[in-house]
């Protein structure tokens, strides 16, 4: 008898033993349930290894989030823009070092614009003064198009700083660098984006706003109040986030699929992504912070010494991470529906990762 109970302890013992699987799915349990949640895939090199949706894409009708629900991406955004921007440079269409006085000739001082690159707009160091609340309302900042978005830009007479000596993030720069895009190719840097990244890494399903938000396939924002949850993606506005700094729509499954075609080259090619990924070093850098970024990607380490490519997103009540260690094969992708930290969740994540080896 004692053998037999010995026997069912070791062997309920072994159930409950913590996976790499199960203590991923912990970081992210308190998403379940009928409220809002998300989807978080993690791939080892071209294994998925975990893969899982929490919660409601859409409360009032009790639809349950998937891995193919479709989110807004956020700043995730700005990468396609920044590969379109790329792509165009390596076919001569425009060169990263254009001054952007070449495609804005009605910047109201011009020889602020002839000093701002193409690559300080990639690199969010042209210091342009985001001057957008002194001329737009706030919601109407939410639902503007690029071109409203970028017209106050245009209204700047001086810099916050000298191009290419310090960092600040800027939104309005990826709203210009989608109308350059549109400048370049008489086509909507939307469809630019969809025949060049979009169809070759065959994300069926991820779109980009213009014009109407997507309702079907897709998760609706909310944030949480003292009486219940709001929806916070201003769904109610025709033209939410059709701007090149968070348009695009996508779902962690299609995301893993834009990092492995930039990982085989199946779209762009090595130099493109080299370029976006290497750090962009100014000789006249005068920021207390060292460069970090690179076209559009922010470029860290790993404990481990590995380098980490990412980018989160946030817009409304989405919130979303994406993480790319090239060296050891590892992709993990996570959106959301209500705001998540994403920091603090990707720490966690990259902790298991550790303790399972695979990121010796």
């Amino acid at each position: 008898m004692r053998k037999f109970i010995a026997l069912v302890f070791i062997l309920t013992g072994c159930t409950q033993a913590p996976t790499f699987e199960k203590e991923v799915d912990a970081i992210f349990s308190y998403l379940n349930g009928n409220t809002p949640g998300g989807a978080v895939l993690i791939l080892k090199n071209d294994s998925v290894v975990f893969s899982h949706a929490y919660g409601l894409a859409d409360l009032p009708s009790k639809e349950k989030i998937a891995t193919q629900t479709l989110f807004n991406t956020g700043s995730i955004s700005k990468t396609f823009v920044a590969y379109v921007i790329l792509e165009l440079a390596q076919e001569g269409k425009l060169s990263l070092n254009d001054s952007i006085a070449r495609f804005f000739p009605e910047f109201k001082n011009p020889q602020l614009a002839q000093k701002v690159r193409v690559h300080h707009l990639l690199t969010h160091t042209s210091g342009l003064p985001d001057n957008r609340r002194q001329h737009l309302d706030s919601v109407f900042l939410l639902t503007a198009k690029d071109q409203e978005n970028f017209n106050p830009i245009l209204l700047n007479d001086s810099l916050l700083f000298e191009p290419g000596s310090r960092y600040e993030y800027s939104n309005p720069a990826f709203n210009g660098l989608a109308l350059i895009i549109e400048k370049v190719t008489g086509n909507k840097w939307q469809d630019e984006v969809k025949n060049r990244i979009f169809i070759p890494a065959g994300m069926k399903t991820s779109t980009i706003t213009d014009g109407p938000y997507p309702t079907t396939g897709v998760a609706h924002a909310y944030l949480k109040t003292p009486t219940g949850y709001i929806e916070k993606d201003y769904g109610e506005e025709p033209t939410f986030a059709a701007a090149g700094n968070g348009g695009v729509w996508s779902s962690v499954e299609e995301l893993v699929l834009y990092e492995k075609s930039l990982r085989d080259h199946k779209i762009l090619n090595a130099e493109i992504i080299t370029t976006s990924r290497t750090i962009w070093n100014y000789p006249q850098w005068q920021d207390a912070t060292p460069p970090f970024i690179g076209a559009s990607w922010f470029i860290g380490q790993t404990d481990e010494g590995y380098k980490m490519i990412y980018h989160t997103g946030t817009q409304g009540g989405f919130y979303g991470d994406y993480v790319s260690i090239p060296e050891k094969g590892i992709v993990y992708v996570m959106l959301c529906n209500i705001p998540t930290p994403q920091e603090e969740k990707r720490t966690a994540v990259l902790s298991i990762l550790k303790k399972y080896n695979w990121l010796d």
